[in-house]
């Protein structure tokens, strides 16, 4: 195992023959520019390369969105920013009757927050009618957004968008600065000038009219900055074009001098981010580290989610008074601040000082194997005769059934959840069951019925997309039904998907070691994880951890679909499988870097999954009126209502 379990790849080849390629993704690369090789397709920043490009992206605790002319007459970004105490909750009529007799008559069934409104709008005077948008840099953690006063021109303004950012960002190419709100500032213009912040940098504060403050920055590059007028109740104009950038941050309390701690950070913005770990025994840790650009000799200031703060090595916190010095600022490491902002799915977000965050996770499921298994009690790998003959009595006649017609379907799901099951009967039939004999006659049936899959002679074959840089069923483009297979060809549920057969190839390659030398099968499965779950980010073929977030400690479903409520996933239990899967292949295959990848994943996911997903009596994290649901049926960004109808753009779960 390497010191960090994200420098090794899992293979550097290309796909194995058997996947033909083909270029004609159905999902065009809309806007996307300068940027050769894997794109990711399922991380928060899609819905600006996707459809009418005009839905959010999610960064937490803040969410933009281009406007395109539709509000205010901007053509720039709109930021929005939400307390709890604007969510918006509901129960369909169906869950008031059957589910509130044991959850309580205060229980809602659903939470969200409003589409649509603009609290800060971050522009250009120079942007109008014929403003071009286009993405560049589009990595695991980050993506710039370009906007341009016509098409082929240089970007007048570019967005990075990076999850955590403390500021949102502008950055202006000989532009001149055009803010304005959805709300109102109050009083008369509602902009105070607060001055040099130090190393040429410019506050001014903003209160819109529903009494919370915002923070204005700007930073130079060259030559000097532009003065801020109010123009009216709603818009704000820098006084000259500039190179430099315009920061926008909320301040939780007006009242605390948050101000300073932002001020000492205001200049400098993430531009992209980095993930390395290690593992050693039933311990393991990774790090977030942030690239930056700006005024780069202070500390980035980024937001950590709940999960992000359980575990993370920052222990002091950053006083918001006073000031610190210059020195002070360069030598800060990792710092809690006191700043909070609400996120709308995730809990309170915390304010961090610091350029890297490291977190630890000291129980990885290093015991977990192919038996039966808890944190507790650890594996159980015998059982008593009586339930060794009950076992066998009862995978006698499981595996006579008739294996070809559950798995020989047009579906990669269905199919692989029918291998998953043989394949789980057939291991403990032979290592629980002792039952050799059995065991053996379901293990040749099994491998039979799997070859249909690794030669891809199913009924609808895998390919790989060399336009996104991925491995998807042909299903879409032979019916053009963008939803077959619960939409695997545009990168919907991958994991879920390729997770079951993962897993029925690792058993099968315990039970049988020599079949990883038959032909392509091994090649064949590391093609679907580096599809899924890639390590490294610079495989010629797959785009880094497409599935998993790193930074919300869980994965996305959600594929290529522009959706009002960004990004979602509706079942935390396959994606904890796909991890398993990937867990135990590593483990077959003697990679042990892939093995510890996945028990760090599962650990990671653990803490992540008990915040968000699966929802203990404690639970400090969801709404209240949330939490004696148990758990959450589908986690996005803001979630989709079911009733009474989704918003626009919302995915259906199904």
């Amino acid at each position: 195992m390497s010191g960090n379990i994200f420098d090794a790849p899992i293979e550097t080849d290309s796909p194995p023959a058997q996947f033909a390629s083909r270029g004609d993704h159905p999902v065009s690369r809309e806007g996307i520019v300068n940027q050769t090789g894997p794109i990711e397709t399922n991380k928060f920043y899609a819905n600006l390369f996707l459809g009418t490009r005009l839905n959010p992206a999610w960064t937490h605790p803040y969410s933009l969105a281009w406007l395109a002319g539709n509000s205010n007459n901007s053509w720039g970004m709109s930021i929005s920013h939400f307390e709890a105490s604007d969510f918006y909750s509901g129960s369909s009529p169906a869950y008031v009757s059957n589910t509130q007799m044991d959850t309580g008559a205060g229980t809602q069934e659903y939470y969200g927050t409003a589409q649509g409104v603009h609290h800060m709008i971050l522009s250009a005077a120079e942007l109008g009618a014929t403003t071009d948008l286009t993405m560049d840099t589009l990595t695991g953690f980050a993506a710039n957004v370009n906007l341009a006063i016509a098409p082929g021109q240089t970007p007048a303004m570019t967005f990075p968008l990076v999850q955590g950012m403390g500021f949102v960002t502008g950055v202006y190419h000989d532009s001149t600065p055009l803010i304005s709100t959805g709300l109102y500032f109050n009083g008369v213009n509602g902009l105070l000038y607060a001055g040099n912040v130090g190393q040429g940098t410019y506050r001014y504060n903003v209160t819109l009219n529903d009494g919370h403050q915002w923070l204005i920055y700007i930073t130079p590059s060259s030559g000097t900055a532009p003065v801020l007028t109010a123009l009216n109740s709603t818009t704000i104009i820098g006084d000259q074009p500039f190179t430099g950038t315009v920061q926008i941050a909320k301040n939780p309390n007006a009242s605390i001098p948050f101000a300073q701690i932002y001020d000492n950070s205001a200049g400098v913005y993430p531009t992209g981010g980095a993930i390395s770990g290690s593992v050693t025994g039933s311990s393991g840790s990774y790090t977030l580290s942030w690239t930056k650009g700006g005024v780069t000799s202070k500390p980035l200031l980024m937001f950590a989610l709940p999960h992000h703060v359980e575990s993370m090595s920052a222990n002091n916190y950053a006083a918001p008074a006073p000031a610190m010095s210059k020195m002070r600022r360069q030598s800060v490491v990792t710092q809690k601040t006191l700043i909070l902002l609400q996120t709308t799915t995730k809990g309170v977000a915390t304010g961090i000082i610091g350029d890297l965050w490291t977190m630890t996770e000291p129980d990885l499921p290093v015991t977990m194997g192919f038996s039966p298994w808890s944190p507790t009690s650890g594996s159980i790998d015998s059982i008593s005769s009586t339930a060794a003959q009950l076992l066998n009595q009862v995978a006698a006649v499981e595996l006579a059934e008739d294996m070809d017609a559950q798995t020989n379907l047009d579906s990669m799901y269905y199919a692989g959840k029918g291998f998953a099951k043989f394949a789980a009967m057939i291991y403990a039939t032979a290592n629980l069951g002792n039952n050799s004999p059995l065991a053996s006659a379901g293990l040749v049936n099994l491998k039979s019925n799997f070859s249909r899959f690794v030669s891809n002679e199913q009924q609808y074959p895998l390919v790989y997309d060399s336009a996104w840089g991925g491995i998807v069923s042909d299903a879409s483009y032979v019916t053009g039904n963008s939803g077959a297979d619960f939409g695997n060809t545009y990168y919907n549920d991958h994991h879920f998907h390729y997770g079951y057969f993962v897993y029925t190839a690792a058993v099968i390659a315990y039970l049988d070691p020599s079949w990883l030398e038959e032909g392509t099968n091994k090649a064949w499965v590391n093609a679907l994880i580096r599809d899924y779950a890639n390590p490294v980010t610079d495989d010629a073929y797959f785009p880094f951890s497409r599935m998993f977030d790193w930074y919300h400690g869980h994965s996305w479903a959600h594929g290529l679909f522009e959706s009002g409520d960004g990004k979602d996933q509706e079942s935390s239990s396959e994606d904890s499988f796909s991890l398993y899967a990937m867990k135990m292949w590593g483990k077959v295959i003697g990679d042990a870097n892939m093995e510890a990848r996945g028990n760090l994943q599962l650990a990671v996911q653990a803490r992540a999954l008990s915040n968000y997903y699966l929802l203990q009596n404690d639970n400090t994290v969801e709404p209240s009126y949330i939490v004696p649901n148990k758990v959450s049926g589908i986690v996005s960004h803001p979630p989709c209502p079911p009733f009474p109808s989704p918003s626009p753009g919302c995915r259906n779960p199904n």
